[in-house]
């Protein structure tokens, strides 16, 4: 055996053993940090200030494939027609893609600080008699007032944060439209509700004296709506009212600066005016500080 023979079998267990230990470094990876979590600050709370609601304006098929492929759009939850079934598509720590470009109370692009849910619905059609929007099946509404009590419960979310997407978005949206029960939203204690009483009340005086264009502006806008404040009942401003009317007035949500509208909206901004029910229900846990962060 030559002498250079000799010398690569005493140097092979060498090479063999830094190949190993190449191979171990580049199967772990980078190193990590080291991270201790024995330890929780108390002071935190969710990042999800808004509960916004849709519809998906499809049916369930279509519905569940353009939220969980390549449709560019997404929610945390899609409550299904028939059968009635929440499913859980995004997690609620994530953003979903479903606000778009949107506004309220100073707050913009709401992916980023809410919870999304779409409800199978075909949306609405337009004909010759006009639009006509689909209605929603009683089951399906409970199986939302359900999943919406327990996000908000769970995340702290405020009654005037429950939302529609026209809420967010008016004139661009219409979802969840006006065949959405909000009322029985109401109803349930999830979100405030103009005092009736004191709606028939201020009706005589609007009637007599109706407000302008920028008196309605003022009081969309502190509600929390994007509105023009250029004194003019421009076609920006008439999708605000019809928003606004979809939700509070269901009926005839045409955009028209009424007075049942006006009196709606002077009781809605006024304090005291908004009631919040209380049904045979134990109410939500309340945070044990109030929780500064959440504008």
């Amino acid at each position: 055996m030559t002498k250079l023979r000799m010398n690569m079998l005493k140097l092979r267990p060498l090479l063999l053993l830094a190949a190993a230990l190449l191979l171990s470094a580049c199967a772990t990876g980078p190193a990590k940090p080291t991270i201790d979590r024995s330890y929780t600050s108390a002071n935190q709370d969710s990042r999800a200030l808004f509960l916004v609601l849709h519809y998906t304006v499809s049916n369930w098929e279509s519905s569940l494939k353009v939220l969980t492929t390549g449709g560019q759009v997404s929610s945390h939850y899609l409550v299904r027609d028939e059968p009635v079934i929440s499913y859980y598509l995004v997690d609620e720590n994530r953003r979903a893609w479903h606000a778009g470009a949107s506004f309220w109370a100073g707050n913009q692009n709401l992916n980023s600080s809410s919870i999304g849910i779409e409800i199978v619905n075909p949306g609405y059609t337009d004909g010759p008699m006009g639009r006509v929007y689909a209605p929603f099946s009683q089951k399906q509404i409970d199986e939302v007032i359900l999943l919406t009590r327990d996000i908000v419960t769970r995340h702290g979310i405020r009654p005037e944060r429950i939302l529609g997407h026209a809420d967010i978005a008016p004139g661009r949206k219409q979802d969840p439209g006006p065949m959405f029960p909000w009322k029985q939203f109401a109803d349930a204690g999830l979100i405030p509700w103009p005092d009736a009483a004191q709606v028939v009340a201020k009706m005589p005086l609007y009637a007599v004296l109706p407000p302008d264009a920028a008196w309605f502006q003022d009081k969309l806008a502190r509600i929390g709506y994007s509105v023009p404040r250029n004194g003019e009942l421009d076609v920006p401003t008439q999708d605000v009212i019809a928003t606004f009317q979809m939700k509070y007035r269901p009926s005839d949500y045409r955009g028209v600066n009424d007075a049942e509208t006006a009196a709606l909206l002077d009781v809605a901004t006024t304090p005291g005016g908004m009631l919040l029910a209380k049904p045979g229900l134990e109410p939500a846990p309340k945070p044990s500080s109030p929780p500064s962060s959440r504008w």
